[in-house]
């Protein structure tokens, strides 16, 4: 190879070395160009009234004779029923399951020690709108017991009334509204802090909408009329 080619050589690869180091400096530049962002979280927080509830009113008898505790429940049935349209509710808000009566004598592992053969149980449940009325009800059950009625919980534990959100989904957008409202003055607030402008939303994410009972605990358990939703969205603003 004479003189003149290895020159022209030379120089051809001297001007790819040059060019790809421009290339890699401008990407870099890129780079940090597009990593110059804010992340914020936005918080909304609303409370609420529920808007549905079901009350479960269990009741039980003991005997020894199968006919007596099925019409000892059957008498607690009409009671409960009678006290329930005495307190204003429809035969729509009623629901009356069936009796049950269990011979305690023919379970697999039956012991020879109970104090009753038969056992019997019921239940009238309340599914109603009308909330307040429903709680109301529910802590004016004296009379009841005075009857003799032997009221008990629904199986889980559980005496009073379950109270739901059916109408979360008319709540769901105007709360993550506010949280995304929230977060964008955050960025405002903060590029402005920096001495940057804020630019256009890159990534975000809506979060989880949390409901608890305004008791104070971390989780609803039906108990509290009153719902608080929460939720915590995430945002990543460009900054320029």
């Amino acid at each position: 190879m004479n003189t003149v080619s290895r020159l022209v050589t030379a120089l051809l690869v001297g001007l790819g070395i040059a060019l790809a180091g421009f290339a890699v400096g401008q990407g870099l530049e890129r780079f940090r160009m597009s990593d110059r962002s804010v992340t914020v979280k936005g918080l909304a927080e609303k409370d609420i009234e529920s808007d549905f509830a079901v009350w479960t009113l269990a009741f039980r008898r003991g005997g020894n004779d199968f006919g007596g505790v099925q019409q000892a429940l059957a008498g607690d049935r009409d009671k409960v029923v009678a006290f329930l349209k005495a307190r204003g509710f429809t035969e729509a808000e009623i629901e009356v399951k069936p009796l049950q009566v269990q011979d305690l004598f023919t379970r697999e592992y039956a012991q020879g020690n109970q104090p009753f053969r038969f056992n019997g149980t019921g239940q009238v449940l309340v599914k109603s709108a009308r909330v307040a009325e429903v709680e109301a009800a529910a802590r004016a059950v004296d009379p009841l017991i005075q009857a003799g009625v032997q009221l008990g919980g629904d199986g889980e534990g559980r005496s009073g009334p379950r109270f739901q959100l059916r109408g979360f989904n008319d709540i769901k957008a105007p709360l993550l509204a506010e949280a995304t409202r929230n977060a964008r003055e955050q960025a405002d607030k903060f590029a402005a802090e920096a001495g940057a402008d804020l630019g256009p939303l890159k990534n975000a994410n809506q979060g989880v909408i949390r409901i608890t009972g305004d008791d104070g605990n971390d989780f609803d358990d039906g108990s509290s009329r009153m719902k608080r939703l929460r939720v915590v969205s995430t945002f990543e603003y460009e900054l320029r």
